[in-house]
């Protein structure tokens, strides 16, 4: 992608009223605009970001034979009152009544819609066990948004739902999902505490918490006996019958006799992830995005002077390559300052960064710059791809 021919308002001034560095840096970095209080749009950048996150989690989610669904954002409130977290959750709920007169909700989860599904399609112990999820919008009517997309009245998430016929099911589902958690968050590049939990408004007797330490956190774990104030990002619960008793969702077991489906619920804050990210992997000129979930994998940058049209043509003739090789390549072909090239760089944190200039190029030379250590290093121009194509891989 030519810089010119995409759309990445990046910010020189720190936004007015932000606490939180990923906060500034989303904004600055131009990944994400705040259309109102707790709601934001993702730009482009910021949506690819959150497209790779969310690709690491179904490859983690299918490995453990999680099936994908995609369930609706509107609930009629007669669903939650059969469970009657209508009552519990009233303080966060979007409500409202629609054209037909229905009372309807905004989705703030999904438990009483995906035991309602199952128990139209799941009757029998042969149909049994069975884990779906989704990545989906959440809505929340946060009375104090924080932090920019930590706490916010819509937000995205990862929730999956197990059912089995028995507590030794639900236990293998469940350390599954614990072991896809670990795997997700170590290619996610953050350092996750596992903490038991309490259950909540959620329900069931075992809970488990997935906390990165960071200041933007509104909790207190303790880690090698000190507050640490942590994020949470994943949280997965045995739910055992709350829903399937209360929905009657039932299956027909091995003897004949109706049973109550035992669940398990495992969730993950995808948008609060991009947050922790940033959090962890920044520095004073900007971000440092993991390789994994870099918008690009590579930024060329040309210093062009008016009187050389060379190094445009080679910078070009860079971005082709890499493109036809399937690299995921970003050019800064703007007629702007290389201080500004330079700073917008560092500051949308592409984990390599090639720059053409007329300096080196007077020697035969380009140089690369790895944005996470720091390192650059001069290779000759005719090497340049090579060299770029081993240390992606």
């Amino acid at each position: 992608m030519k810089w010119t021919n995409y759309f990445i308002p990046t910010l020189r001034e720190e936004p007015i009223g932000t606490e939180a560095i990923s906060h500034k840096l989303l904004l600055r970095a131009g990944m994400v605009h705040m259309l109102t209080s707790g709601v934001y749009t993702y730009l482009p950048c910021g949506l690819k970001v959150l497209a790779k996150i969310e690709n690491i989690i179904r490859e983690e989610m299918n490995s453990v034979g999680a099936i994908e669904l995609f369930m609706p954002c509107l609930h009629p409130i007669d669903l939650w009152k059969q469970t009657g977290r209508d009552e519990v959750l009233k303080e966060v709920m979007y409500k409202f009544d629609d054209n037909r007169g229905r009372k309807m909700c905004l989705g703030p989860t999904h438990e009483e819609v995906i035991t309602d599904l199952v128990k139209n399609f799941v009757q029998s112990y042969r149909q049994l066990p069975v884990t779906l999820y989704q990545i989906q919008t959440k809505f929340r009517d946060e009375i104090r948004t924080r932090f920019g997309i930590v706490r916010a009245c819509e937000f995205i998430m990862k929730d999956a739902y197990s059912f089995d016929k028995d507590e030794a099911g639900l236990k293998k589902n469940y350390d599954l999902m614990h072991e896809a958690y670990k795997k997700i968050f170590k290619r996610l590049e953050l350092d996750v505490v596992i903490t038991k939990a309490d259950s909540g408004a959620m329900g069931g007797n075992i809970s488990h918490e997935f906390m990165v330490p960071a200041s933007i956190g509104e909790d207190t774990i303790e880690v090698n006996g000190k507050q640490e104030v942590a994020i949470e990002l994943g949280h997965i619960f045995q739910l055992g019958t709350k829903y399937s008793k209360a929905q009657g969702a039932n299956y027909v077991d091995e003897d004949g006799k109706l049973k109550p489906i035992i669940m398990g619920c495992y969730g993950i804050g995808v948008s609060r992830v991009i947050a922790a990210i940033i959090e962890k992997h920044n520095d004073e000129k900007g971000i440092i995005w993991p390789k994994e979930v870099a918008p690009f994998a590579v930024e060329v940058l040309a210093v062009q002077s008016a009187d050389n049209s060379e190094i445009m043509e080679i910078a070009n003739g860079y971005y082709n390559h890499l493109k036809s090789k399937g690299v995921e390549v970003l050019l800064d072909d703007r007629d702007e300052s290389a201080g500004r090239k330079f700073n917008d760089a560092d500051l949308i944190g592409i984990p390599l960064r090639v720059t053409v200039g007329k300096r080196n190029l007077a020697n035969g030379q380009v140089e690369i710059k790895n944005r996470k250590t720091g390192e650059t290093v001069l290779v000759k121009k005719e090497e340049l791809v090579e060299k770029i194509l081993g240390v992606i891989k």
